[in-house]
């Protein structure tokens, strides 16, 4: 669906810009729209591609597992119906951590981890369990202490202060975090 929409838009822009004798304007706009994609790509690529392995790096020094402990309390209390041992907390937490360090493509991985391994608790196949269900709430809503994505943006396009964002994005996570968590719970009152 999303496809036959994008191919609207850009039918409809080309269209219009032919019909008003602005069509080198457009095609020069998706020219440069597209080496400007290509830029940025690259810069992204670069900063996933250390952060992604940051993240192995602690993966494998044993600081995930800590921070996984560490987070226990939390996930035991959003997912009282998972088994503490059970492998779906670890790559919840690593998905978290992730999260708030502003990885989102790097905690990628490990929600979609999750999300099999609390399917294998699922006993209505096809069906998204109250787990699965807070789990995509918290995953989307994302808590970031730094929004690394973010500031690689502004720093990008030539922000003076990349870093201003933290604040903000800081505070708008936590309450989108808060309030995803809340009305999960609640919604669990109502369709246990």
């Amino acid at each position: 669906m999303l496809n036959y929409l994008w191919a609207a838009m850009i039918l409809i822009g080309v269209i219009w810009g032919a019909f008003h004798g602005t069509l080198d304007d457009v095609t020069e706009s998706a020219l440069s729209g597209a080496k400007e994609a290509v830029s940025l790509c690259i810069t992204m690529l670069g900063i996933l591609s250390l952060w992604s392995g940051v993240l192995k790096i602690a993966e494998r020094a044993g600081l995930l597992k800590k921070f996984s402990r560490a987070l226990r309390p939390f996930i035991r209390f959003l997912f009282p119906q998972v088994p503490d041992d059970h492998p779906a907390c670890e790559a919840m937490s690593t998905n978290i951590i992730a999260n708030m360090l502003g990885l989102g493509w790097a905690a990628t991985p490990a929600g979609l981890r999750a999300m099999q391994q609390l399917d294998q608790l699922n006993d209505k196949k096809g069906t998204a369990t109250n787990a699965m269900c807070t789990f995509l709430i918290l995953n989307m809503s994302s808590l970031q202490l730094i929004p690394i994505n973010m500031i690689a943006y502004r720093s990008q396009y030539g922000s003076v202060n990349p870093a201003a964002i933290v604040m903000p994005a800081l505070l708008a996570t936590a309450v989108s975090t808060a309030v995803g968590i809340l009305a999960a719970k609640l919604l669990e009152r109502v369709w246990p």
